[in-house]
């Protein structure tokens, strides 16, 4: 598991390049007899899908979601769950001149120099396409938790420095699903102008899960927390994770960040829903830092694969800023996790 797998008793398989003939996810570890609402799994990947969102890249994609196996009469049979999403609007000719160079930001010179060869189309697996199997996955998986009561929701609290002051969720209808309506103009405002300056900006997802029961997660290395970080830093844009107070917790004082209890229960909620890594059946919360989007077309200095230096524009369709597409991408990895945690659980207590 790892290389291109995710989880353990709920887990999934991508496949797939950027500006190949499709793209893909196999599911395993699924419940039989569940019936899948397709139409809220395509809710979903039209939230992320290239095209959907005036913000972001002019790639037109539908992302329609085809199923090959593991459902009968609208039903899982237990069995592994293949959907599969084809590429229709790949503009491959825009990278035939970055085949032998190395995009700053991108992950071009690694895997040249760890596998010798790489996909020069769109970054091949290392593009954020990759990501659109993934909210497939965790589309399955929210249904399955919102059965048991388990309720998700995410984002937009940042970009650039521009940062949301009110987590007012029903203000959330918007292009960044930002909870703050004031906010959110400015944060319009400064995503055009980096678009305008030929730059990108980058910002941080919000994300909450109520109805939690506690006992998720173990108490030493595979800490609910840790296991949300790793899913989170999988996400090829993410720089920063943190979780309740996060880096703030550095600056209070024990007496302020303890979470106290009387009989009703917990008296705040600083730890974000997670004590010694297992869920204390508080509200989850947690951020993610995203990165700006590193193909901008702005002089860059670079080299070639020969390492003689390069002046460098990247030309295509990019997002100048990930974050709005990002939230649903953070949704689903959640929901992953989360998931897979409540059947590593239930597998341990039978």
């Amino acid at each position: 598991m790892g290389h291109n797998s995710f989880g353990h008793e709920f887990s999934f398989t991508t496949f797939g390049e950027s500006h190949g003939k499709a793209i893909g996810v196999v599911i395993d570890g699924v419940q039989s007899g569940f019936p899948i609402d397709w139409d809220a799994v395509q809710a979903m990947m039209n939230r992320r899908r290239p095209g959907g969102n005036s913000l972001g890249t002019k790639r037109n994609e539908s992302d329609a979601v085809t199923v090959l196996s593991g459902i009968y009469q609208g039903k899982t049979t237990g069995a592994p769950i293949a959907l599969l999403i084809p590429n229709n609007d790949q503009h491959s000719s825009d990278y035939d001149e970055l085949a032998h160079l190395y995009r700053p930001g991108h992950a071009d010179y690694t895997l040249m120099q760890k596998w010798g060869i790489r996909d020069s189309r769109g970054g091949g697996r290392s593009s954020g396409r990759e990501t659109a199997a993934r909210v497939a996955a965790g589309a399955i998986a929210t249904q399955i938790l919102a059965s048991y009561g388990v309720t998700l929701k995410a984002g937009t609290v940042q970009i650039g420095s521009i940062r949301a002051g009110k987590r007012n969720w029903e203000e959330a209808d918007n292009e960044l699903t930002c909870p703050d309506k004031e906010a959110t103009v400015k944060m319009l405002d400064l995503i055009e102008q980096a678009r305008m300056d030929l730059d990108s900006v980058g910002g941080v997802v919000e994300c909450h899960a109520t109805g939690l029961p506690t006992g998720l997660g173990e108490p030493t290395f595979d800490k609910l927390q840790a296991l949300l970080a790793h899913a989170m830093f999988s996400i090829g844009a993410v720089r920063g994770f943190e979780i309740g107070e996060g880096f703030h917790a550095a600056e209070m004082r024990g007496s302020e960040d303890n979470d106290q209890m009387e009989p009703s229960g917990f008296l705040s909620n600083h730890a974000g829903g997670i004590l010694g890594g297992i869920s204390n059946g508080q509200e989850l919360v947690f951020r993610v830092a995203f990165k700006p989007t590193s193909s901008i077309s702005r002089h860059q200095k670079t080299v070639d694969e020969q390492g003689n230096p390069v002046d460098l524009v990247v030309k295509g369709r990019h997002d100048p800023c990930i974050v709005p597409r990002a939230v649903v991408v953070v949704e689903a990895m959640t929901a992953a996790v989360l998931l897979d945690a409540w059947y590593m659980d239930k597998a341990h207590r039978t």
